[in-house]
């Protein structure tokens, strides 16, 4: 079967489960067929993952021990949630530069839930695969965020 005949959510997977290295343009495909969602929706706990696309970020966040995200309220969310050496979970402040707030902002024309960083100029922002399952594009001002001009991409499902 063709690309073009798979639906958004098998395409989703194929990415999500790829072993070897996943291509930017296969994600700015997929983003620009998901529908946007509001904050309102993404309120909650969530499990995280990066996708293999060699983003330097993705070598950050697996350093860092990244679990996912939480979203408590549309001030207070939090960006990094990280397993401790004990394998408890905490919000790691330190390397987010504090945390984090909830916005519907615009993004490659369409209004999406949108996390915005307390201390530094990042934007994540998120579309709906399913109702457990957001794509997320880290999006903001330099070379951390932008690899060649290529985003950072990962995924985030609901605990």
């Amino acid at each position: 079967m063709n690309a073009d005949a798979l639906s958004a959510r098998e395409r989703y997977d194929a990415l999500r489960d790829a072993a070897g290295p996943v291509s930017a343009q296969a994600l700015d495909a997929l983003w620009a067929d998901l529908e946007a969602v509001a904050v309102s929706a993404v309120l909650g706990s969530w499990r995280g993952f990066a996708f293999p696309t060699g983003h330097p970020v993705q070598r950050v966040l697996a350093r860092s021990r990244w679990h996912g995200k939480r979203f408590v309220a549309l001030d207070d969310a939090k960006p990094l949630i990280c397993r401790a050496g004990d394998g408890s979970l905490y919000s790691d402040t330190t390397s987010g530069r504090g945390e984090a707030s909830l916005w519907n902002v615009e993004f490659r024309g369409e209004v999406t839930a949108t996390m915005v960083y307390d201390g530094m100029p990042v934007l994540d922002h998120f579309k709906r695969v399913d109702d457990t399952t957001l794509l997320g594009v880290m999006n903001g001002k330099g070379a951390t965020v932008s690899d060649e001009g290529h985003l950072f991409y990962f995924g985030l499902e609901r605990e």
